[in-house]
C-alpha cells in the first residue's frame, strides 16, 4: 500500500517537472514558487487519497478512485473536454471507422442537461424517433444530471440487441416520454447522393468518419461521368454533427484550388496553425450551394466557413450549431484517453466559429411540406392546360410520343401529384424537402444568371483580398 501511495506520489512530481518545464518564466523565484504551490495542492491531493484507502469503511480501488478524480478534473472544464477509461477510450476509436455498436446519436451538455445535437441516419436512434434538440433526462429510469458526456455515452451502449429506455423531453412535450430504443451495429453511410438529372446532383453528408471523403469523391466523379460534367451541386450538412478534422479538410480542398481553409489556435496566440487549399484534385468552377441548420456543428462549420469565405459557395438555411472549439486525443499507457480542448477553429475571415456558427448568405426556414401542398390546393388557379380536351403544347405532345403521362411534380405543384411510393428518388426529395426544394430553384436560376453574363462557367469568382497559398 505504501508503495502504491509512494509510486502516485512520483507520478505527481512527475507532473509538476513537466508542466514547469512548458512555460518559459526568466525569474527563478517565480518559477520555483509556482512549482511548490502545484506541489502543494497535488500533496492534498495525494493525502485524501491516502485517508481515503485507510479510513473508509470499506476496502477502495485504487484506480477507480485515481480514474474519479480525473472524471471530476474534467468537469471543472468545457464539456467536450473528457477523460475516457479504456473500454470507452476503445468504443471511441471504432466510432470513428464508420461502424459500432450503440444507438447512433451525436450528444452534448448544453445548460448542464444532455442535448441530441442529431441522430444520424438509418440508426436505432433515428428510427426510433429521436430528434435534434431533444434532451435526455433519463437513462433507463436514471436522472443523467451530473453525467459527463462520456459517461453518458457509456450508459448508452450494450449489447447488440439489447433493448434501452431514454426518458426524453422535447418542445411540446407536457413531460418527458420514454422511448425504447433496440440497440443495434451502427453502420453510418457517410455520403448519400442523388441524382437530380440534367447534370445536378444532390449529395447529403451525414457525418465526417475516415471514409467521408472518398465516398463524396467517388458519387461526384461518378456524376460527372454521366453528365460529362457537374452542372450544379446541392451539398446537405444539415443535422451532421462533425466528426474528423481531416475529413473537413479534405472535402474543402476538393472544392477550392487556393486560400486558407481554417485556422487553429490555442493558449498560446502566437501558435496559430493554418491549412490551405492546393490546386491538385480540385474539382471544376461550377454553382455549389450548401445547406446548413441548427444541428450543424464543428466539422460541418469548417467545411461551410471555409467555401463561404472563400466565396466558394452559397450557404442557404440557418444558422448552425456553433461548436469551434478543437479536440486533441491522446491515448495513455493504461488504454485509457483523453480528449482535451486544445484550442479555437477561426474561418478563413477570421472570424471564431465558437459560439457564434456559421450564418448562411440565404436564411429559409425548414417548412412542413404538407402544409405547403394543403395551402397551394386552396389557392389553385386554373390555367388553360387545366381544360379538358385542351389543344396540346408542344412539351405536351413530345411527352405523350414518350408515353409520359405523370410528369414531375414538385410541392408547389397541386395537379396530377404522384403517390409517393411510386416517386423515383429525385421526385421524392424535391417534393417533400422545402429547403431543398428552394437550393434546387437558386441553382437553376444561378445558372441562367451567369449566361447574361456571357460567363456560364466562373460563378463563384474568389476574393483578390484572400491570403492563398497554391502547392
Amino acid at each position: 500500500m505504501k508503495n502504491q501511495l509512494k509510486r502516485f506520489r512520483f507520478w505527481l512530481m512527475a507532473i509538476v517537472v513537466v508542466g514547469s518545464a512548458a512555460v518559459i518564466i526568466p525569474n527563478r523565484d517565480t518559477l520555483q514558487a509556482q512549482a511548490k504551490e502545484r506541489y502543494s495542492d497535488l500533496q492534498l491531493f495525494a493525502k485524501v487519497l491516502n485517508l481515503v484507502q485507510q479510513y473508509y469503511v470499506e476496502d477502495v480501488d485504487l484506480k477507480k478512485l485515481i480514474y474519479g478524480g480525473i472524471k471530476g478534473m474534467m468537469r471543472e472544464l468545457d464539456p467536450h473536454t473528457n477523460f475516457l477509461p479504456p473500454d470507452i477510450f476503445k468504443e471511441f476509436e471504432s466510432e470513428t471507422a464508420g461502424e459500432f455498436g450503440g444507438l447512433g446519436i451525436e450528444i452534448t451538455v448544453q445548460d448542464g442537461i444532455l442535448t441530441v445535437i442529431s441522430p444520424i441516419e438509418d440508426t436505432p436512434a433515428w428510427k426510433a424517433g429521436v430528434k435534434a434538440g431533444d434532451r435526455i433526462v433519463e437513462i433507463d429510469g436514471t436522472s443523467t444530471k451530473g453525467l459527463s458526456l462520456a459517461e453518458a455515452a457509456q450508459k448508452m451502449k450494450g449489447k447488440t440487441g439489447s433493448k434501452i429506455k431514454l426518458g426524453i423531453f422535447r418542445e411540446g412535450f407536457e413531460k418527458p416520454k420514454d422511448f425504447v430504443i433496440t440497440r443495434g451495429v451502427v453502420k453510418i453511410r457517410s455520403a448519400k447522393y442523388t441524382d437530380l438529372e440534367e447534370g445536378y446532383a444532390y449529395v447529403r453528408l451525414t457525418s465526417f468518419i475516415e471514409n467521408s471523403f472518398s465516398d463524396l469523391d467517388k458519387a461526384l466523379k461518378a456524376h460527372q461521368s454521366k453528365y460529362k460534367e457537374i452542372k450544379g451541386l446541392i451539398l446537405d450538412l444539415r443535422r451532421n454533427p462533425g466528426g474528423l478534422l481531416d475529413q473537413a479538410v479534405q472535402i474543402s480542398d476538393l472544392f477550392l484550388n487556393e486560400g486558407t481553409i481554417v485556422s487553429t489556435i490555442g493558449r498560446n496566440k502566437k501558435d496559430k496553425e493554418v491549412l490551405y487549399a492546393k490546386r491538385a484534385g480540385t474539382l471544376p468552377n461550377f454553382p455549389l450551394i450548401v445547406l446548413i441548420d441548427e444541428y450543424s456543428a464543428s466539422a460541418s462549420e469548417i467545411l461551410a466557413g471555409a467555401l463561404k469565405d472563400n466565396k466558394r459557395a452559397l450557404i442557404m438555411g440557418q444558422r448552425s450549431f456553433g461548436k469551434g472549439s478543437v479536440q486533441s486525443v491522446v491515448k495513455l499507457g493504461d488504454g485509457s484517453g483523453l480528449k482535451l480542448t486544445v484550442a479555437r477553429y477561426y474561418t478563413p475571415s477570421g472570424r471564431s466559429i465558437q459560439a457564434e456558427g456559421i450564418v448562411p448568405d440565404v436564411s429559409v426556414e425548414d417548412l412542413n411540406t404538407d402544409v405547403l401542398k394543403k395551402a397551394t390546393d386552396t389557392k389553385r388557379i386554373r390555367r388553360e392546360k387545366d381544360i379538358q380536351g385542351h389543344l396540346l403544347s408542344e412539351a405536351e405532345e413530345e411527352e405523350k410520343s414518350k408515353g409520359l403521362t405523370n410528369p414531375v411534380q414538385f410541392w408547389w405543384t397541386a395537379d396530377g401529384e404522384k403517390d409517393p411510393k411510386k416517386m423515383s428518388p429525385r421526385e421524392r426529395l424535391l417534393s417533400e424537402d422545402f429547403q431543398v426544394g428552394q437550393a434546387y430553384n437558386y441553382l437553376k436560376a444561378w445558372r441562367v444568371m451567369t449566361q447574361y453574363k456571357g460567363d456560364a462557367v466562373s460563378v463563384a469568382p474568389k476574393s483578390e483580398t484572400q491570403n492563398s497559398k497554391t502547392e
